[in-house]
C-alpha cells in the first residue's frame, strides 16, 4: 500500500486571507498575461508601448505632457525617456515642446502610431476573449467591481482611471 507525500497532499497554507488573495491575484495576471505576450511579440511591441499609444490616440489629435502619460499608465514606466524614445524612433508617436513653456513635452499619436493600433484591435479583443471570455457579463462586472474597490484606497485621485467611481 503505498503512502501518500504529506509535502503534495496538503493544500497551500497562507498566512492571511489577505495574502491568498493577493497570490490568487497575482497567479492570475501571470496567466493572462501569457496571452497578451503573445500578442505584441508579433506586432513588436510591448504592453506599455501599447498602453501608451492606446492613451494617446483616446486624447487625439491633442497630445498629452509626458507627467500625464506617465500617470495614466495601467503600470508604471520606470523611464519614460526610453519608452518614447522607441515609440518615436519606430514613428508611432511626436513629442513637442511647447512654445508657452519650453520645460513641457507634449507627446501625440502619429499615423503610424494609430495605424498599429487599429491593426492590433481584433488581436486584442481575441485575446480579452481568451483572457476571460468564459466568464459571463454578471461575473465580469463583479469582477471589476471587486478590482476597484481593492485598488481605490491605493490610488490618488490622479491615478483613478475614468469611470472608477
Amino acid at each position: 500500500m503505498a503512502t501518500e507525500n504529506p509535502q503534495i497532499s496538503k493544500r497551500p497554507k497562507f498566512d492571511s486571507l489577505e495574502q491568498q488573495a493577493f497570490l490568487e491575484l497575482w497567479r492570475t495576471y501571470d496567466r493572462l498575461k501569457v496571452e497578451e505576450e503573445l500578442v505584441f511579440v508579433d506586432f513588436g511591441i510591448s504592453s506599455q508601448q501599447y498602453n501608451a499609444l492606446r492613451l494617446l490616440k483616446a486624447v487625439y489629435p491633442a497630445g498629452l505632457a509626458v507627467s500625464a502619460l506617465g500617470h495614466r499608465l495601467i503600470s508604471r514606466a520606470p523611464d519614460m525617456t526610453r519608452l518614447l524614445d522607441r515609440l518615436e524612433h519606430r514613428g508611432w508617436v511626436e513629442r513637442l515642446r511647447r512654445e508657452e513653456n519650453r520645460r513641457v513635452v507634449e507627446v501625440t499619436i502619429t499615423g503610424e502610431g494609430k495605424r498599429l493600433l487599429q491593426l492590433l484591435d481584433e488581436p486584442i479583443r481575441q485575446c480579452h476573449l481568451r483572457q476571460l471570455g468564459h466568464l459571463d457579463g454578471d461575473l465580469l462586472r463583479q469582477l471589476i467591481g471587486l478590482l476597484k474597490a481593492a485598488r481605490r484606497p491605493h490610488e490618488s485621485a490622479t491615478e483613478a482611471w475614468p469611470g472608477n467611481d
